[in-house]
């Protein structure tokens, strides 16, 4: 048995694992790089041919876990590719719109760098187009959590309830070796305990290996208030200035959870009634989804709905599809909330808000999630004093706020919550989907306090398994 680390190592995207266990070969997630130094491995052709492997198993939607898949398949996959029905939906909806983004700035870069003689880094075409996505799709096949699924003779895959986005999975491989049972674990994306809508990640007992993300294995999120306190009062001072405020969102479980909150202030009188704006139809769309996949959700959602309300919708809620919509968002005369993708701002209709809203000292921009070195978002949080959007540079006057709490990810203390439900130390402790500092930070603590052996793999190192 190997294991070779193909993405989101010593890094927060791109996961990609390549299992060889059972005489299969076994990708474990297909993610798109989104770090800027890193964005030419999203061109190179993909490590391991793509017709030697039996499967692809994805943790959730994501574009950093599932944004290549239509590479994958344009490459010559042509196995199945396994998710809960909800990650399936999500999967469709994500690439679709990644494929359509990617179609419309490759268009615009065109334009633009024959306007200014020019030529990019990057080739001027897309990644991959909408008919490559629809070549992929027919690949995905559903299953469900805790229903064990025999990929062969001798692995057993099993999906298990994550928390971090609607779908999201811990995937489990049992396989049948030579010397008796291997156990090993994929944590994906872990959760927060809490949080609305989805369950709380899934615990265990025992595996013999563990993959294990780290995005905040070096800190704990900032618990000095609720997240509905903080929303609140950023959200008063910004009305109450004249101001927008400006919210890069991530179309998928962040604007659920963004709206849900907001439905909450506004029902108890905590906010100003003002127009709000969901600008994004993978945003609309991905709320039906939400909608339609009840089986997912967490106690407290299911009351809400029992009690006959609809905590993704309230009146004042307008979900923008066409362009012609996003546009009349920028002529408003009173102040506005305005969430729009991408969460990292590195793509989408958040430009052109950012573009009408960042010069202006009453107006604020409000961060909800892990910003990415390298990122446009990350440059805006770090307290770049210009950024540049669309070829031009535009001096960052608006406030720049961050949400704590908001997180899908679990945090340095949740990461070691879910460790201390093992009974038993694994063989190995790999940790991944992670800046170096971070996993760095959580696996000298981990080694001391529990004495496990922790590995931090570099991009496309191999380690066998016993």
């Amino acid at each position: 048995m190997r294991l070779q680390f193909l993405g989101a190592s010593r890094q927060v995207t791109g996961s990609r694992y390549l299992l060889d266990a059972g005489g299969k070969k076994i990708l474990v997630d297909c993610g798109m790089f989104q770090e800027r130094e890193h964005l030419d491995r999203n061109w190179e052709p993909s490590p391991v041919p793509p017709r030697q492997l039996d499967a692809v198993v994805l943790t959730h939607a994501h574009l950093d876990h599932c944004g290549l898949l239509p590479r994958l398949v344009h490459e010559g996959f042509r196995g199945r590719v396994y998710a809960t029905g909800a990650s399936a939906d999500l999967v469709e909806l994500v690439l679709r719109d990644s494929a359509q983004i990617q179609e419309e700035d490759a268009a615009f870069k065109q334009k633009r760098h024959r306007r200014e003689g020019r030529r990019g880094k990057h080739p001027e075409i897309p990644l991959y187009t909408t008919r490559d996505v629809e070549r992929a799709l027919p690949h995905l096949e559903e299953t469900s959590y805790e229903k064990p699924l025999a990929l062969g003779d001798r692995v057993l895959l099993t999906f298990h309830d994550a928390g971090h986005i609607l779908g999201s999975a811990h995937v489990e491989f049992q396989i049948a070796n030579g010397d008796g049972p291997r156990r090993i674990l994929f944590s994906g994306d872990v959760g927060q305990w809490g949080k609305p809508i989805v369950r709380d990640p899934t615990l265990f007992a025992e595996a013999d290996y563990v993959v294990m993300e780290s995005t905040y294995g070096d800190r704990d999120h900032d618990a000095r208030e609720d997240v509905e306190t903080q929303l609140g009062r950023i959200v008063r001072e910004t009305i109450a200035g004249g101001g927008n405020l400006v919210v890069p969102t991530f179309a998928i479980e962040r604007a659920q959870e963004m709206t849900y909150h907001l439905s909450r202030l506004l029902e108890t009188g905590q906010i100003p009634r003002v127009p709000v704006f969901l600008d994004s139809p993978m945003a609309a769309d991905a709320t039906a989804i939400f909608e339609r996949h009840r089986e997912c959700y967490d106690e407290e959602a299911r009351q809400l709905i029992d009690s006959g309300r609809q905590p993704l919708r309230f009146p004042g809620l307008k979900m923008c599809r066409s362009v012609e919509d996003s546009k009349t968002i920028n002529y408003l005369r009173e102040p506005a909330i305005i969430m729009a993708p991408s969460g990292m701002c590195n793509a989408g209709r958040i430009k052109h808000h950012l573009v009408h809203n960042i010069t202006r000292e009453q107006c604020t921009v409000l961060f909800t999630g892990y910003q990415v070195r390298g990122t446009l978002g990350r440059q805006i949080l770090d307290g770049n004093p210009q950024v540049r959007i669309h070829g031009r540079f535009w001096p960052v006057r608006a406030r720049i706020a961050e949400l704590h709490g908001l997180s899908g990810h679990a945090d340095r203390s949740a990461l070691l919550r879910w460790l201390g439900s093992f009974r038993a130390s694994p063989r190995r402790l790999f940790l991944t989907h992670g800046e170096l500092q971070a996993s760095q930070a959580l696996a000298d603590h981990i080694q001391e306090a529990m004495g496990w052996e922790v590995a931090i793999p570099e991009y496309q190192e191999v380690a066998e398994l016993g």
